[in-house]
Parts: C-alpha cells; structure tokens; sequence
C-alpha cells in the first residue's frame, strides 16, 4: 500500500500537498532547505540519521549508508550546523550507486560540482567545503530526528521539489493524499474556468478554493 501511496505522491507538487497537511492540522515544512540541483522532484521513506559534535574519542560519519535500501530518502539532523559539511562526492557516488532516492540535509554538503556531475537529488541549507570529519559524528540511525524543528521519523514519506522539502507522517499519508488530489483537481478546474472566461473570483468561489486548506474541527 505503501509503494501506491509513494506512486501518487510523486505525480503531485508540494504546495498541494502541504495544503492537504494544514488542513489534518499537521506542521510538515522543512524551513530551508533547498535543492542543491534544481529540476528535482523526489519521493520516498525516510532513513533518520543524527549527528553530534565529537567528544574526545572521534566517531564516524558516513559508514550508516551501507545500510540505506533503494527508494529510501536520507534525512541527516545534523542540527542545521554551517561550518562543516555531512555529505560529499563520495557519499553522493555511493548512494548513486545503491538507487538512493534523495538526501535532506539540516545542515550543509560540499563537492556540489560532483553531485552535479552525477545529477543527485540533494536539498540542504547550504554549501560549505569544510569537512565534519572530527567535528561531528553519527549519534544514532533509524529513530526520530528533527529537521527546521519538524520531527522526522523512519518510515515517514518525505517529498521535494523546487518549492522545498516536506515530510508527512507515516500513519498520515493515505489521508494526505487523498485530500492533496482533491486539492490539485479543484485547482485545475478552476484555472479551466478562468480558460473559459470565468473572473478568477467566481471560480474559487464556485470551487470552493477559500476553503481547500481550512482545518476541519
């Protein structure tokens, strides 16, 4: 069902679907974070890794890719820390490699000319040469991280295209979709009417448009 869900969502844009989402009440922007390559539009199960600062003995930073499966989203809480990067050409050839769908990045990356080159979907709050390596470390994979101050669990969907990153919560998904199709489809019938000679008012009045993101008591 899961696969179904990530099929549909992937056929529709951001901003509707994060209308779906204020409608169910539920924050899901990720304040930010924007994609390194533009012309991007990614969908898949989020893969939660958190990072540190490095204490006196130094930790890894990048071996949990081994463990990320195909289609899965990598989503790094590295606490939107600017002055050291979390992801670079050899993380990008390597998750090219494993069909990765994407990464997200509180944080920076470095080696854009390589992600370029290999055209991989990255969206992060920056770009930044330095590396972590003995700055920061992997704390933990696969439990709940936050992102622009959004919890991200493992197994959430998360969805980006040029407008930005959004995650909508697993046991939330089928319901969001549902009402961001119905969003999308109102939305084009009423630039159909205003096709049609209709003043942009009366369609969203006739479509009821006022009142598609309206939380529902």
């Amino acid at each position: 069902m899961k696969k179904e869900i990530i099929e549909r969502l992937k056929k529709l844009d951001t901003a509707s679907v994060s209308d779906a989402l204020d409608k169910m009440g539920i924050t899901c922007g990720l304040l930010g974070v924007q994609a390194v390559i533009p012309g991007h539009h990614i969908c898949g199960e989020a893969f939660t890794v958190h990072y540190v600062p490095c204490g006196p003995v130094k930790g890894t930073v990048g071996d949990f890719i081994d463990d990320v499966e195909p289609g899965q989203v990598v989503v790094i809480d590295n606490a939107g820390r600017d002055y050291c990067t979390v992801w670079g050409d050899i993380m990008t050839f390597t998750a090219k490699t494993k069909g990765i769908e994407a990464t997200v990045i509180d944080g920076v990356c470095r080696d854009v000319d390589g992600i370029k080159k290999l055209d991989y979907a990255i969206f992060t709050k920056g770009k930044y040469m330095v590396t972590g390596k003995e700055r920061v470390e992997v704390d933990y994979v696969n439990r709940p991280v936050a992102v622009s101050g959004v919890q991200v669990c493992p197994g959430d969907i998360i969805l980006g295209d040029d407008s930005g990153v959004l995650v909508i919560p697993k046991d939330a998904a089928e319901e969001a979709l549902e009402i961001a199709e119905n969003i999308e489809k109102t939305e084009q019938a009423i630039i159909a009417e205003v096709k049609n000679g209709s003043t942009l008012k009366a369609a969203r009045e006739k479509l009821g448009y006022h009142h598609l993101q309206t939380r529902e008591n």
